[in-house]
């Protein structure tokens, strides 16, 4: 497998994109979703996560109630009950899509034999994964402290799955880079996040997500001493 990839082959790779996220949030919870036809179910889903980030961005979802999903959803109370029983629900419903596209994207590359591949591909995937869940990436980065305890204990834990194995990664180059492996992981995150959580600085900037992720990439492989 390549690991120089850009983002529209990566749509091609991806576990989960704009298209089939409603399709994985019906089947992960058709236990919870009490609407059976499938057409209506995935449209409606869409348009309530839509507007739940929308309400998110504009009032936080701390202060948003159900009664506001409505108005802005266009369905009843017991419409949006056919789908959700409560916020807290639907929080834990995003967390989830946003830990299980996160943890599948490692197991892509675990046959990748150089290292500084293997990390480029980690890096340019999860950038990526991050442009095509951009809303979801960023409600919770932002409103994780709204989720019950178990669902923030699973959020972080999320992250620190990845970068244990970044780190993990880092510490198989050789000649070994300067720099504790865990904190120079925890620094490759932090550029990820920068992505999706401050948009509205590469948009001014016209920088699109490839450009983004080659100078990622860069950096990371010009500090370790290899050239992208």
């Amino acid at each position: 497998m390549s690991t120089h990839f850009n983002f529209e082959q990566f749509q091609q790779m991806s576990p989960l994109n704009g298209e089939n996220i409603w399709e994985y949030i019906l089947d992960r919870h058709a236990g919870r979703i009490g609407v059976k036809r499938r057409k209506p179910a995935l449209e409606n889903l869409e348009r309530i996560f839509g507007a739940t980030f929308r309400l998110a961005n504009d009032v936080g979802f701390r202060a948003m109630s159900l009664r506001d999903l409505c108005r802005e959803t266009g369905l009843s109370m017991g419409g949006l009950y056919g789908y959700i029983a409560s916020k807290d629900q639907l929080a834990e419903m995003i967390e989830d899509v946003v830990r299980h596209a996160t943890q599948a994207l490692p197991q892509m590359f675990v046959d990748v034999k150089s290292p500084l591949d293997r990390l480029e591909a980690m890096i340019r995937s999860s950038i990526y994964l991050s442009e095509v869940l951009q809303p979801w990436f960023y409600f919770v980065y932002m409103d994780s402290r709204v989720l019950q305890v178990e669902q923030r204990s699973m959020a972080k834990n999320s992250e620190l799955y990845v970068q244990t194995l970044i780190a993990a990664t880092i510490a198989e180059i050789e000649p070994r880079p300067l720099g504790d492996p865990t904190l120079l992981s925890s620094h490759c995150l932090a550029l990820f996040q920068d992505w999706y959580v401050k948009r509205w600085k590469y948009r001014a900037a016209k920088v699109n997500v490839d450009d983004f992720a080659d100078s990622v990439v860069r950096t990371v492989r010009g500090y370790l001493g290899v050239t992208a």
